[in-house]
Parts: structure tokens; sequence; C-alpha cells
């Protein structure tokens, strides 16, 4: 399948409705249900089970559920969780996958097949990122797994959930407005709400590239892409952020850093944005627990050195160690990381540029 020219942006977009959300001034316009979490039970599945759009609906459920929920975003088994429904024109949705996703399809104009058939629809939440461009770069893919661990006599390789977290990223950032360039694409995986990732070798770069063996050619090859369309750009505000999972020793547990190019003011402001986003989460969601994440330069790196764009490059947990494996396997924390990112950078954005962008 042909890609070259496919691209995302807000263009795509053609919003026929304002989705109701807990910011909605009609009272009436959510119907609460509620559901007891049984063993296994994760916010995604819960609200799937339901029969609600788990992407659509997993702010609201947050909002709704927060003081009952561990770090933000797991769930206790035999709670009691509100589930909102939308109803529109005082005639309530059935939760029905089927028919929500009928609903969902008419207020969206555009749906996006890299995302996966179940999470395809992007509903605008706003426009604060139109016009800002974003390239997102997942660490390894193609022939190259990247660091790889064992979990429950399974292999587990970093290009994957390096990819499934860009891939969330992605779609939070096309809900507020931004155009966003996936560079490296996998045309059949998606967005995916399993523990262990299937472990493939068909990743391509941007424009169906077939990705190099060797690590130098591999690294010059998203090089060339991202100044290439930050060339095309030109003029506009552009981010590149890079993905990896660290690989230190098993007994290393990190949590999530943020590096930039020392000479670069834009970029350790985005490293910075999303740094201060965190801190933020762990201090609401975590008080006994320091967060020990750090931003901080890093020219060395390949793709910090050599790319134009301002850019971040986000190492995100150590995927040998048992207790970052729980971060990195679990779908609700890969969403929650996501969106954390997405509010970093929404920080970022709202601050503009502050020198000549690089």
């Amino acid at each position: 399948m042909k890609n070259n020219h496919f691209r995302y942006g807000p263009c795509w977009l053609t919003i026929f409705f304002l989705i109701i959300g807990l910011s909605v001034s009609a009272q009436d316009s959510l119907i609460i249900a509620t559901v007891t979490a049984e063993k296994g039970d994760g916010i995604l599945s819960l609200l799937r089970k339901q029969g609600a759009n788990p992407y659509e609906m997993y702010d609201d459920f947050i909002a709704m559920n927060l003081d009952n929920l561990r770090d933000s975003v797991h769930l206790y088994e035999g709670r009691t969780y509100k589930i909102p429904h939308l109803k529109v024109d005082s005639v309530e949705i059935v939760p029905t996958i089927e028919k929500q996703s009928k609903e969902i399809k008419k207020i969206v104009g555009k749906e996006f097949a890299i995302f996966g058939k179940e999470h395809a629809s992007v509903i605008t939440k706003s426009e604060q990122l139109k016009g800002a461009v974003y390239y997102l770069v997942s660490g390894h893919g193609g022939p190259d797994p990247g660091a790889m661990a064992n979990y429950a006599g399974t292999q587990l390789a970093e290009d994957e959930y390096a990819y499934d977290i860009t891939l969330r990223l992605a779609k939070e950032l096309l809900a507020h407005g931004a155009t966003v360039y996936i560079i490296i694409r996998d045309g059949n995986d998606g967005i995916r709400d399993d523990r262990v990732l299937k472990i493939d070798h068909d990743e391509v770069a941007y424009g169906d590239k077939v990705i190099p063996l060797n690590q130098t050619a591999r690294l010059r090859q998203r090089v060339d892409i991202v100044n290439q369309l930050y060339k095309k750009n030109k003029g506009k505000f552009q981010r590149l952020i890079v993905t990896h999972v660290d690989s230190r020793s098993k007994g290393q547990n990190i949590d999530v850093f943020f590096y930039h190019h020392e000479k670069s003011k834009n970029g350790k402001k985005l490293a910075e944005s999303i740094h201060k986003t965190f801190q933020k989460k762990y201090k609401k969601y975590q008080p006994n627990r320091t967060y020990t994440g750090t931003f901080e330069d890093r020219t060395s790196l390949y793709l910090v050195k050599k790319t134009h764009p301002a850019m971040t490059f986000i190492e995100i947990g150590n995927i040998r160690n048992k207790k970052d494996q729980v971060r990195i396997l679990d779908p609700d924390n890969r969403q929650a990381l996501a969106k954390w990112i997405s509010e970093g950078v929404l920080l970022d954005h709202q601050g503009g540029e502050i020198g000549p962008i690089r």
C-alpha cells in the first residue's frame, strides 16, 4: 500500500458535531452508569466491555473516577466506577460497540487507518495545535527490534512498545489540531491493547522506504526524512519527538527521561515542558513517590545532533526491569504516558517560539 504522500493534519478532519464531554454546558448530555471492576480489568477493557469507545471516553472516565483510581490509571478490583455514556438531542446512544462506532463516524469526517480498525476515529478536543507540525519517530523498527527482554517466557521487543506509544501520542496531537508525520510506520499493527505485543519486522520509514540494517544508515535515513519535511514546512511551528524504551541492567528501575540539543533553546523548552508535566502528574497521583526523571542535553545522540527541528528524545522505562515492564506492558499505562507527553507538548506550544528555530 503506497503512502508516500500520506500525512495527517487538521485539514482531513471535518467536524460535523461538537463532541459532548465533561465541558459540555447541558448537564443532561452525559448519562452516568456504574459498573464494578473485576479481576484483570483496566480502564480501556472496562470501557470496551460497557460498549463505550475507550479512547473517546478515557479522559471523561479519569475525571469522573479520579479519587477511586490507583496512580490515576489503575482500577481497584471490586470497586464501583462511573461510566459516561453519550446523549445526543436528549436521546441516549445505546452503549453498544456497533452503534457507538456509527455515531462516531457521523461526527468525525475522517478516520486514520494507521491507528487500526478499532482506534481509527479521531475526535477533535481543541484547535490549540492548529498550524503546528510534529514529527514522531519511534525507536528502531524493521530489521532492528531494539532492546529485547523476557516476560513470562515470551520475548519483548523495544520497537513494538515505542511504536504503540508513538501512535497513541499521534492520536492525541491530532485531536488538538496538529499536523502529524509518523516517520516509522507499520501498516498492520495499529494501536494495540495487548500486554505482550507481537514482534514483526515489517516496519518502513515514511515514504514506504525500506529501513536499512546498518545502524548508521538507519539513523541517517530518519534524519534525512525529517530534515526534508522540515524544509518543506519552513516557517511553521515544528517539533520532533523521538521515543525509545531504555535497556539498562535488569536491576535498574528508571523514570522517564528527556534529552535535547545543548544549543537549542526551543528543544530545551519542549523537553522541560514535558518533564514539568510528568513532575506534576507524579506529585498529584503518586505523592509518596519521588519522580527522578530528568531533562538534559544529550547532543551525542545522532538524531539529537543531526535533525533540524527543535526536538526531544524520550526514554520510557527500562524494558529489562520487572517494575518498568509493568509500566510498559499495561496498555492503560501506555495511554497515560502518551497523554502526559501530549499535555507537555500543549504546554510547550502555548509559549510559542523563544528564539531561532533549529
